[in-house]
């Protein structure tokens, strides 16, 4: 993804600071991690659920971009529940 500037929101620093997701983790699952929902009508700007890996650990991101200003925001980062997501992560479980 071309873009110039990374925001971090404040909720994203503080769940990432819990659970112990840096930021470079994150930049690296923009990067080459999986779309796995997309959210074109969320406000204001569409967002996207990625997932990606921290070694063995599954990482989902919540990532915005403002295509005008070429600014992504990271909205919030986790780790995906084993008892909420399919064995991929990718897929919730009915």
């Amino acid at each position: 993804m071309s873009r110039r500037q990374l925001r971090f929101s404040r909720h994203a620093l503080e769940r990432m600071f819990e659970r112990q997701i840096t930021p470079e983790v994150v930049e690296q699952i923009i990067g080459d991690g999986q779309v796995i929902a997309e959210y074109p009508d969320d406000k204001p700007y569409p967002s996207r659920l990625m997932l990606g890996f921290d070694d063995e650990r599954p990482v989902h991101v919540v990532y915005a971009e403002d295509i005008e200003s070429m600014t992504g925001y990271i909205v919030t980062a986790y780790i995906p529940n084993a008892n909420l997501w399919n064995d991929d992560f990718q897929t919730r479980r009915p």
